[in-house]
């Protein structure tokens, strides 16, 4: 168990990342879709923006809404804009309703679409030029307020690599954070016991009735959580879909039924797989294409393991994994507020970045993962020959090299490698 825990109101609203994103994206588009895993906090930042709401899960007027989408959605659309449209996915047909609104009333910031699915149907019309897309995902430590933002990514990619910092969070506190995971209701949580439940709650929700609703397909229950707990023991890593099959027990579902489960966990937004990054070498070197495997937040790995605290401070290996993709999945958060996105790198030689940063104007950074200190020399030794491997003369020259770790001190090494932990990281 942690030796603090931030004390937060029932109720109360933390600032997120996605509140700046939501606000500029708003002031460039007819309307804005906001996509996430449930129970990130989608609904309550969209509401703080929005004039007028209209929810498609109110049980007390669901039936009607879906009733009126399918004979004239445009009634649904009438209020005070920015109008909130929450869990729109359950009447596709909206999207294709707010696509015309736009078009025929023109003006920017009218709509805010949040859902926690992708529909398994695509609308008619792809949006492209009116419907702005917003990724949100759950809370960062930086959103938490457990990381203290000594270390500013925006910082580092403009060239200010004197960084220092100390981070008053112990692998006690990190173990108990990817446990909680980043869910808006567990960080404010003021007894552990029950942010560390809220994870395990999402996980059976999820199997009971949630994967079925997004296409209103039955699943197999039990193939669905075998799926997931394998995903979780192959966390971090580039498992094949085989090495999921063989790793289920019993009979494993077909290839195509796999890749149908795999696909609705995507849609669902529970996983979100980390993609390879693809850049100019300086000589003929195969790249790895293969993703690496992560859950929407690293909670929901712990959840279907039924890891705790306790049990991840007496399994250091398991720890790591998940440690990397708590990294990750900040890292994320962060670059989206940067307008870039994250990859991962690993080539047949086995050098291999955990993270890599890559920015829309083409800046770059690479990063390796490492809980302790004892791994920080070998980390920072394969950054900078993988930097090295790199064609700089186009891809141009890396902005900074890191280490993340969750050691209590942020450093710049002689050979010019970052040390940073993770709870002292921010945008």
């Amino acid at each position: 168990m942690p030796k603090k825990n931030h004390i937060h109101r029932i109720g109360e609203y933390l600032p997120r990342i996605a509140d700046g994103l939501l606000s500029k994206a708003l002031k460039t588009s007819g309307a804005v879709q906001i996509k996430g895993p449930k129970w990130c906090g989608k609904t309550a930042t969209a509401e703080r923006q929005a004039a007028s709401q209209v929810y498609m899960q109110d049980p007390d007027r669901s039936a009607t809404l879906m009733a009126l989408a399918d004979t004239k959605p445009s009634l649904i659309l009438q209020g005070k804009e920015p109008r909130l449209i929450d869990e729109w996915q359950m009447a596709p047909q909206l999207w294709d309703a707010v696509r015309f609104a736009i078009d025929r009333g023109h003006g920017r910031g009218r709509f805010i679409l949040t859902g926690s699915a992708t529909p398994q149907q695509e609308p008619a019309h792809s949006g492209v030029g009116r419907i702005a897309r917003l990724t949100m995902r759950t809370m960062s430590l930086y959103e938490s307020q457990e990381s203290t933002g000594a270390v500013s990514l925006e910082h580092l990619f403009d060239g200010f690599s004197d960084i220092d910092g100390f981070a008053d969070f112990d692998i006690e506190d990190t173990a108990f954070a990817l446990c909680r995971g980043g869910w808006p209701e567990a960080v404010i949580e003021p007894d552990t016991d029950s942010a560390l439940q809220m994870a395990v709650n999402y996980v059976e929700e999820l199997l009971d009735s949630d994967i079925s609703r997004i296409d209103g397909m039955t699943r197999n229950k039990t193939w669905m959580r075998l799926i997931m707990r394998s995903y979780a023991r192959n966390i971090s890593s580039q498992a094949s879909q085989a090495t999921i099959a063989a790793d289920m027990q019993g009979e494993p579902p077909s290839e195509n039924t796999l890749s149908d489960y795999l696909d609705a966990l995507t849609r669902a937004c529970v996983i979100e797989d980390l993609p390879a990054w693809n850049p100019r070498l300086r000589s003929k070197t195969a790249v790895r294409t293969s993703p690496t495997r992560h859950f929407s937040d690293p909670s929901i790995a712990c959840a279907i393991m039924r890891a705790t605290p306790d049990k991840l401070l007496n399994d250091f290996e398991t720890f790591g994994l998940l440690f990397e993709s708590m990294c990750i999945h900040d890292l994320r958060v962060y670059a989206s507020a940067l307008n870039g996105e994250v990859f991962h790198y690993r080539d047949k030689t086995g050098l291999e970045a955990d993270a890599v940063i890559v920015l829309h104007d083409g800046r770059w950074a690479l990063i390796e993962v490492k809980m302790g200190e004892k791994q920080v020399d070998l980390a920072s030794t394969h950054l900078r020959k993988l930097a090295d491997r790199i064609d700089q003369d186009h891809e141009g020259a890396p902005s900074f090299l890191m280490v993340l770790t969750a050691t209590p001190a942020a450093y710049r090494r002689n050979d010019g490698v970052l040390v940073v932990p993770l709870a002292t990281l921010a945008p």
